[in-house]
C-alpha cells in the first residue's frame, strides 16, 4: 500500500509541475507582446487585439457588414510598417458572403520583425502581390503525438 502512495505522490507532483510549467510559460509569452497602432478611419472594421513581439503579433477583430458600405465579397488589405515608416509586409483576409448587418471574426497571426503600426484597407479585388505566411495556428494530436515518440526514441 505504501508503494501506491509513494506512485500516487509521484504521479499528483509530475501533474502540479506540468500545470505550473504550463501556467508560466503562457504569462511568460502573452507578457512579452506590446500593442501596435492602427493607421487608418475604416469604421467596419473593429480590431479588439492588435499586438506584437520582436519576432512575431496577431490581430484579432470584426468585420461589419454594414449599409452604406457594401463589403461582401471583398478583401481586406493589412500592411505593416516598422517605426521608421519601412514596409515590413502584407496579409489580405477574404471578406465571405456577408449579409447586411452581419459580423465576421477574423484573426491574424504574423512572424514580421518590428512590428510598429499596420493600415488597413479595402479592396475589390484581391492583387497578385506576395503576401506574409500566416503563422501555424498549433499542433494536431497526431503531430504531437508523432513528435513525442521521435523525441522518445532519441533519448532512449
Amino acid at each position: 500500500m505504501d508503494r501506491v502512495k509513494t506512485f500516487f505522490k509521484y504521479a499528483l507532483w509530475v501533474v502540479l509541475f506540468i500545470v505550473f510549467s504550463e501556467f508560466i510559460i503562457n504569462v511568460g509569452l502573452n507578457s512579452t507582446y506590446k500593442p501596435i497602432e492602427r493607421r487608418d478611419n475604416i469604421s467596419q472594421v473593429n480590431i479588439y487585439q492588435a499586438e506584437a513581439t520582436l519576432v512575431n503579433g496577431r490581430i484579432r477583430g470584426l468585420i461589419t457588414n454594414s449599409q452604406p458600405d457594401n463589403l461582401s465579397n471583398k478583401y481586406l488589405e493589412f500592411d505593416f510598417y516598422s517605426k521608421r515608416d519601412v514596409f515590413l509586409g502584407r496579409k489580405f483576409i477574404d471578406i465571405n458572403d456577408l449579409q447586411e448587418n452581419e459580423t465576421q471574426n477574423f484573426e491574424i497571426l504574423f512572424k514580421l520583425e518590428d512590428v510598429s503600426y499596420y493600415t488597413v484597407s479595402v479592396l475589390d479585388e484581391k492583387p497578385e502581390t506576395e503576401e506574409i505566411e500566416i503563422l501555424p495556428e498549433g499542433w494536431t494530436t497526431s503531430e504531437i503525438i508523432l513528435a513525442t515518440a521521435i523525441t522518445l526514441l532519441i533519448f532512449w
